[in-house]
């Protein structure tokens, strides 16, 4: 097939994080100093997000995350660690209150079929704060206990 023939159903928004992913981690050891970690996905289906958060008074101050996902979930985890970061962290309550139609919205819309690949940063930066929640011994951060996933 030609490229030129090839018809890309994605927004330039979604091109842009795509091929130019922001906060992703591509390194095969985790990076250091992060204060948690949280995971969703399953290699059964071939999908697998990793995410890693610092915080400092309760705000999300650097997130790096890692894929091996689709066009939609890399955009839309590159898109969601955008809007987390930006304006110098979101709190980690408010960092909650993303839903995956946020993400959708902000990228310009997605295929049908590929929504559900925009629930995988998501998944994980839920996991991630459940996990500082647990380290920190949080009961105030309302976030539930991630369920693990053999597929999506």
């Amino acid at each position: 097939m030609k490229m030129e023939t090839f018809d890309w159903f994605y927004t330039p928004t979604v091109k842009k994080h795509f091929f130019k992913p922001k906060n992703a981690w591509i390194k095969d050891t985790p990076p250091k100093g992060y204060d948690a970690h949280g995971f969703y996905g399953s290699m059964k289906c071939g999908d697998k997000m990793e995410m890693w958060i610092k915080v400092k008074k309760d705000k999300i101050k650097d997130l790096k995350w890692r894929t091996f996902g689709c066009t939609s979930a890399i955009a839309s985890t590159s898109m969601l660690s955008t809007m987390v970061l930006e304006k110098g962290g979101m709190t980690l309550q408010k960092a909650l209150k993303i839903t995956p139609m946020d993400i959708v919205k902000r990228l310009g819309g997605l295929p049908a079929l590929k929504i559900h690949c925009s629930i995988m940063g998501d998944k994980a930066l839920r996991a991630a704060i459940y996990d500082y929640k647990i380290k920190n011994n949080r009961e105030d951060i309302k976030v539930e206990k991630p369920v693990e996933e053999e597929g999506h």
